[in-house]
C-alpha cells in the first residue's frame, strides 16, 4: 500500500458510507515491539461527521495506532472496524484514504499527471478537475511535482485522496515541516471539505491545529488514552486559571500570595505578577483588598497547559 492509501476496488459511491455503523470503531487495541509495549489497550470510536484530532508526546503510540487502523500493522490483540468493515474491506472499497508525512510522489511529472496515474488505479473515480479544485490546487495542475512547495506538495496528497470520494480520510502529521502560510493553507483546504460532511482523523504535535479545526480530542499517553472530550473538556481538565496584575514588586507580599490555599505558582516578570491557581476568586479579592496590584486579568488555561498536565513526563521513546 503506498503513502497516500487510496486503493480501491468496486467501491460504490460515497453515499454507502453513511451507514449508522461509526466511522472508527476500535477496541482493545495494543502491539508490542520487542518486549515493548507501543499501544496499551486503547479504544477509539468516530462517528461520521466527526473531525478529531489525535494528540501526544512523541513516542506515545499515535503513529503505531493510525497504521493499525490503516491495516499498515496488526495488533497484536483488540478489533478494528471502519464503517463497519475490516480496514482492508474499507480501504479496498474507498471508503478511506490517508495523507501521511513523506512519499508516495513521482518528482519528474505534472501535479495533473499525478492525478490521473492515481485515478487509473480505481474502478471508479471522482473529477480530478474537483480534486483539484477542492485541494486548492488548481492553478499549479501543469507544474512538476519537484517544482511544488512542500505545502503544495502535501495538498497534492490531499487531492489524491479524495479521487476515491472516502467517507474518512486520516492525516499523520500532515503539515510537518510546512512554514505557517503553508500550513494555513493546507488546513483552509481540510476544513472546507470536512465542512461538506467528510470525517477527518489527524494526528499532529501543532496544538493550535487541533484546536482551531477538531471538534474534538483524544490524547494518548505511553499508549494509552488519557483524556477523550472537545477542545473546552480538554482544556478544563487543565484545572486552575492564570490571575496576572500590574505589580509594584511587593516580596512581603507576594510571599502571602503564595501562601494562600490552592495557589499553585507565583512568578514576577517586569512589571508583572503571574499566578496560577485553582480559586482566581479568592486570588482576585487578595490582590485588590490587600495589595497595590491593579490591571488584573483572569484567563483560563490554555489547550497546551491542558496537554502538559495530561500527558507531561513521558520520555518513552517509540520511534515513529
Amino acid at each position: 500500500m503506498s503513502e497516500t492509501q487510496i486503493t480501491r476496488a468496486d467501491a460504490p459511491s460515497r453515499g454507502a458510507a453513511q451507514s449508522p455503523a461509526p466511522a472508527v470503531a476500535a477496541t482493545g487495541l495494543t502491539k508490542r515491539f520487542r518486549g515493548f509495549t507501543a499501544v496499551d489497550g486503547v479504544d477509539i470510536s468516530v462517528r461520521q461527521g466527526e473531525v478529531v484530532a489525535f494528540l501526544g508526546p512523541n513516542g506515545a503510540g499515535k503513529t503505531t495506532t493510525i497504521d493499525m487502523l490503516l491495516g499498515l500493522s496488526q495488533p497484536d490483540e483488540g478489533h478494528i472496524e471502519l464503517f463497519g468493515l475490516t480496514p482492508r474491506q474499507a480501504i479496498g472499497r474507498g471508503l478511506v484514504s490517508a495523507v501521511m508525512q513523506t512519499g508516495g510522489l513521482l518528482s519528474d511529472v505534472t501535479v495533473r499527471d499525478t492525478m490521473k496515474l492515481t485515478a487509473s488505479l480505481f474502478a471508479h473515480s471522482t473529477s480530478i478537475d474537483a480534486a483539484l479544485e477542492r485541494a486548492g490546487i488548481a492553478d499549479i495542475a501543469d507544474r512538476k511535482v519537484q517544482k511544488c512547495s512542500g505545502g503544495q506538495q502535501q495538498r497534492l496528497r490531499f487531492a489524491m485522496a479524495l479521487l476515491s470520494d472516502p467517507g474518512l480520510i486520516v492525516l499523520d502529521e500532515p503539515t510537518t515541516g510546512m512554514d505557517v502560510e503553508g500550513r494555513h493553507s493546507f488546513w483552509q483546504a481540510i476544513h472546507a471539505d470536512a465542512q461538506r460532511g467528510r470525517t477527518v482523523l489527524f494526528a499532529t504535535h501543532y496544538l493550535e491545529e487541533a484546536d482551531q479545526y477538531a471538534d474534538r480530542i483524544v490524547l494518548i499517553r505511553k499508549g494509552r488514552i488519557v483524556a477523550d472530550g472537545t477542545t473546552a473538556e480538554i482544556k478544563a481538565m487543565a484545572t486552575g486559571r492564570t490571575i496576572e496584575a500590574e505589580w509594584d514588586g511587593d516580596t512581603t507580599a507576594q510571599s502571602e500570595i503564595a501562601a494562600l490555599a490552592g495557589v499553585e505558582s507565583v512568578e514576577v516578570r517586569g512589571p508583572r505578577i503571574i499566578i496560577r491557581a485553582n480559586d482566581s476568586d479568592a486570588v482576585a479579592r487578595h490582590l485588590f483588598t490587600r495589595t497595590g496590584a491593579h490591571d488584573v486579568t483572569i484567563t483560563s488555561q490554555n489547550l497546551e497547559q491542558a496537554f502538559l498536565r495530561l500527558t507531561g513526563d513521558d520520555d518513552a521513546t517509540e520511534g515513529e
